[in-house]
């Protein structure tokens, strides 16, 4: 297998394990306020722990950019010069974690050149895993995946992510929300933006929207996509890299463009159905 691959897949193994023991024990009321709606726990910090052991013992050389690092994203980011460059999401959908809802896991990726290579997403609470490497397919708990049959967004499953660290940005977001529950089949908000991108990869998503991610919620979700023949890119259309920002995402570039359509401020309401 892959050596990056199989990388990846053990540390995210290893923080899903961290999940798996403190699941039901670690709750909101332990865990630590980063700002509005945005916690850090013990979970956390010791997935991370637990995830980064494993990498460093597999590439002592390589870089790590890490959610919970004490350094902020953009520094971490500027020592990168193009190698490989881990990143990892300990513990995506945390506060999900804390309330005992079901949607979370732990996220690793590996990018080189800007682009991930390599990465996996492991579920502790359903015990489900994805992954993916550059030119050989995505699977799911070892059985290949593929996006969902083309189809046009009045038929569309699409999942989201709410912009709840930035309040100012609600106003024009409640306005995307708005046309695309008039304009497809469905919506769907999960609490985990690496999730959400398996399940487009797997098809149970036909597209994804989200106006504010980090690298580490998308990294994996990118190979993962990708490799199961879905398109991933910026509002603009520009190919998705790995810097923060905003992500648009189908299971074609027909439908992308169908979506990036309907987001823009300016689009005509639609009536469609709504489940």
């Amino acid at each position: 297998m892959n050596p990056l691959l199989t990388t990846a897949r053990r540390a995210a193994e290893a923080a899903a394990a961290i999940h798996r023991r403190d699941a039901g024990r670690v709750v909101l009321s332990g865990a630590t306020r980063k700002a509005r709606a945005d916690y850090v726990s013990k979970t956390d910090l010791d997935a991370q722990d637990a995830a980064l052991a494993i990498i460093r013992e597999a590439h002592p050389d390589h870089l790590i950019l890490a959610e919970e690092s004490d350094e902020p994203v953009e520094d971490q980011l500027a020592r990168w010069d193009g190698g490989p460059l881990w990143i990892v999401d300990p513990l995506d959908g945390t506060a999900n974690f804390l309330h005992e809802h079901p949607q979370y896991c732990a996220s690793v990726a590996v990018a080189v050149e800007g682009t991930p290579v390599a990465g996996a997403v492991v579920s502790g609470s359903s015990g489900e895993r994805w992954w993916a490497a550059k030119g050989e397919g995505a699977f799911k708990n070892g059985r290949r995946i593929s996006v969902s049959t083309e189809r046009p967004l009045i038929e569309a499953m699409v999942g989201t992510g709410f912009p709840f660290k930035l309040l100012d940005a609600l106003p024009r977001y409640l306005g995307q929300l708005d046309r695309v529950l008039r304009s497809a089949s469905g919506a769907r908000r999960g609490g985990s933006a690496a999730l959400d991108l398996c399940y487009l990869a797997q098809g149970s998503l036909d597209a994804f929207w989200e106006e504010i991610l980090m690298p580490w919620d998308f990294a994996a979700g990118i190979i993962i996509v990708r490799e199961a023949g879905g398109v991933l890119t910026k509002p603009d259309g520009n190919p998705l890299d790995i810097l923060p920002g905003p992500v648009r995402g189908a299971n074609s570039r027909a439908l992308l463009e169908e979506l990036r359509v309907c987001l823009e401020d300016d689009a005509p309401h639609r009536t469609g159905h709504t489940l």
